[in-house]
This record gives structure tokens, sequence and C-alpha cells, in this order.
């Protein structure tokens, strides 16, 4: 363990947003992981929820771009810059900071070992002393308060913006899991999709994920709802409003909400008998933002005939479990090259 005045962080680099937790204090810093490059000068214009504002609407010798991918790093150099400028906004809050923290990341349980060590070592570039992994599932569970350490199964559905990480969890590790890089941005793909193939409308990825997060959902309402959206038609060329609705909504997610479902199936499937037992007691429990799509925890529990539970604070749970994981931080260190807890 470190000393008392050491505030070392947790960092759940996700795909659509970073959240940082300091040691002793929660999450500081939530911000999407945006950032805006100068194309010209090849500087950063701007990192997190100002860039994210840029998204679409840059002139062109400024580009707004994710640098993570599917919940893995798509370019090394624009994300250990991201990573520098979190560590740093954690750092503003208080005084007491060493210079170098120890840092815990958070990473898909389906990366290989080049990715992360990629993450650990744009970390360690950002200025961390020392970077420690935790896989995206086992970190969720801690966070939705679940008995991770205890021989008793638990099953968490983790739905990320690019990666879903499904796991059955007993002993401190990951007995079986499955990680399949579809989740939130594959579903504001679809809706754009949806909408181009139906309506000859293009609409960009902020008015997508408005529509998810106002009226999707995954099954069909009771109540049919709808939203007016605007976008560039594609037969005149010129803008257009008109109307969705949720059923639309609904129709245009289904593939992307069955491979969820399938992924759940299958990890269920390779669960020893006992441990399917637990989570037939306990239930399933669903976190991340796209846990929060409506009606998905009712499709799920339909399909799997286990109870479904949307755990509290579901967009936190992974920077919350990773945060507490510095509390265990010697479980995490090296062992055979390995700081992730796995069982498999």
């Amino acid at each position: 363990m470190f000393g008392g005045f050491t505030k070392d962080l947790g960092i759940d680099l996700g795909t659509a947003n970073t959240l940082v937790y300091v040691r002793g204090k929660g999450i500081v810093v939530r911000e999407p992981s945006v950032v805006a490059l100068r194309t010209d000068t090849k500087t950063i214009e701007a990192v997190g929820e100002q860039a994210k504002k840029m998204i679409g609407r840059t002139p062109g010798n400024i580009r707004a771009v994710r640098p993570m991918k599917d919940g893995v790093i798509a370019d090394f150099e624009t994300t250990a810059t991201m990573i520098k400028y979190f560590i740093r906004q954690a750092q503003k809050q208080r005084s007491l900071f060493p210079r170098h923290p120890n840092v815990m990341v958070c990473v898909p349980s389906g990366i290989t070992a080049v990715e992360k060590r990629a993450v650990e070592d744009a970390t360690k570039q950002a200025g961390a002393r020392e970077a420690y992994t935790i896989e995206e599932p086992f970190a969720a569970a801690i966070g939705a308060d679940l008995p991770v350490w205890e021989p008793t199964g638990s099953m968490v559905v983790d739905i990320g913006g690019g990666t879903t990480e499904v796991a059955v969890i007993s002993l401190g590790g990951i007995v079986t899991s499955r990680s399949i890089r579809i989740a939130g941005d594959e579903m504001d793909e679809a809706i754009i999709q949806y909408i181009k193939r139906m309506y000859n409308l293009m609409i960009g990825e902020r008015t997508s994920e408005q529509l998810k997060l106002e009226i999707g959902s995954a099954l069909p309402l009771d109540k049919t709802e709808k939203i007016e959206i605007r976008g560039r038609d594609l037969v005149t060329g010129l803008p257009k409003t008109i109307p969705i609705s949720s059923d639309e909504i609904t129709e245009a997610l289904t593939d992307t909400v069955n491979a969820i479902v399938d992924a759940v199936k299958v990890t269920l499937e390779k669960c020893p008998p006992e441990l399917s037992a637990d989570i037939m007691d306990r239930g399933i429990v669903l976190t991340g933002g796209g846990g929060l799509l409506r009606n998905l925890d009712k499709l799920l529990a339909r399909e799997t005939g286990m109870p479904v539970i949307v755990a509290e604070n579901a967009l936190d749970c992974v920077a919350i479990g990773t945060g507490r994981a510095l509390e265990n931080i010697h479980l995490f260190k090296p062992r055979g090259g390995s700081s992730i807890r796995s069982k498999r």
C-alpha cells in the first residue's frame, strides 16, 4: 500500500467518455474521449467537452477525433496527450498530489497483450509513476457492489461506447467472459443508417445519440413517442426536418441489441452449474451507458429467464470499481507479464 498522501488515480478510459477517480475523493473528471487536432501544425486544439462540441462543425484545418476505438488505442500519441490532460484536470482539484501518481486503467477483457501494453505505455508517457490495468467487467462488478472476492457467482454486463463486456466473476477472478465490439457507438451508427435508408436523410452522431437517449428502447413502448430531427436531404442536399417515432428507433436497434443478448447467452452457456445457480439467485447486473437503454433489462430477462437489474450509478460503475481496486493494488501487480486478474 502507498502512503496516506499519495493520491492514486483510477481511469475509466472509454471509447466515448473518460472518467477519473481520485482515491479517497471519488470521480473528479468526467469528459468525452475526444481530441481536436490542427491538421496543418499537428497541435492539439482542444480535449474533452470542448473538443466534442467541435465534432461535425470544424473548419478544414481542425479535425475532431476519438483516439480510442472499440475500447482500445487507435492513435497512441493522441491518447497519451488526452490521458495527460485528464490527469492534469484531476490534479487541479488539490495541491497535495504527487507529480507522478500511480494510475489504474481499465481495459476490455478481450484485448491482446500488445493492446494492453499500449495502454500502460500511454499512461506512463502521460506522467504516471506506475500504470496498472484491470479488466472492465471486473471493475464494473466492484463498482456495482457485487461480492467479487467471495466464492459465489456474480454476472455483469457492461455496455460502454465501444465494447460490451459480459463476465461471470467468482473468488476475485473472471471465470468466463465474452467481449464484443458492439455497444453504444454501434447503436448510434445503426440509427444513422436506418434514417438514411428509410428517409434519404443524413444525420450526425450527436443527433443519433440524442434519439437513442430520448426515445430509444429495446422493446416497443406501450405509448409511442415522437421527436423531430434535422438533417441533410440526400436528394436535394438541403436541410430538412422530419418526425421519428420510438418504434422506428427500436427497429433500428434490433440487430445491435440482439448481438448483446447473444453474447450474454453464450457466456451463460459456458458458466459452471454451481455459479449459474448463484446468478439465478442474484440476477444479471447491467452497467455502462448502454445498459440504461430503456427496456433492455426486460428483454434480457425474457431471453435468459434470469432476473436482470440495472446497477445504481450504472454510468460510473467502471470508474468507481477502478478507483476501489486501488485499495488492493498489490493484487494487480504484474505476474508473468500480466496485471489483469483472470481465471480463464
